[in-house]
């Protein structure tokens, strides 16, 4: 009687060492999958903020091109290098480089005339 009611009595330990354990099983996976969902949402949170800026920034270039007007980007972008400058400030552009296309462009000393003069030790 004793043996078997220890037999009967380690079934029982392994039937819920089972269950607890396709518990934590369980829980562990649901708390993986709110996580993705969490992490998913604000992916897509993200792309839609990426979106608007964008959008923002295109309606606020195609605003400065409507107030200057075509006939005046023309009249400018025609006109110098002085001008062409001012053009593209008023455009909201920060940063670009004009060329013909058929000078090569030494990047290195671009990058150091824009940033300033080396110092002379």
């Amino acid at each position: 009687i004793e043996g078997e009611s220890a037999v009967e009595q380690a079934t029982l330990r392994s039937k819920a060492a089972k269950i607890e354990g396709d518990i934590e099983l369980y829980r562990l996976t649901q708390a993986r999958e709110l996580e993705l969902n969490y992490s998913k949402m604000q992916t897509d949170l993200e792309i839609d903020k990426a979106k608007r800026l964008a959008e923002i920034e295109i309606n606020e270039f195609k605003e400065h091109v409507t107030a200057i007007g075509p006939k005046t980007i023309q009249a400018i972008a025609t006109s110098g290098p002085d001008n062409q400058v001012k053009l593209l400030q008023a455009l909201g552009i920060k940063s670009t480089l004009i060329t013909d296309g058929r000078s090569p462009i030494n990047l290195f000393n671009t990058a150091v005339d824009l940033v300033g003069t080396t110092q002379q030790h």
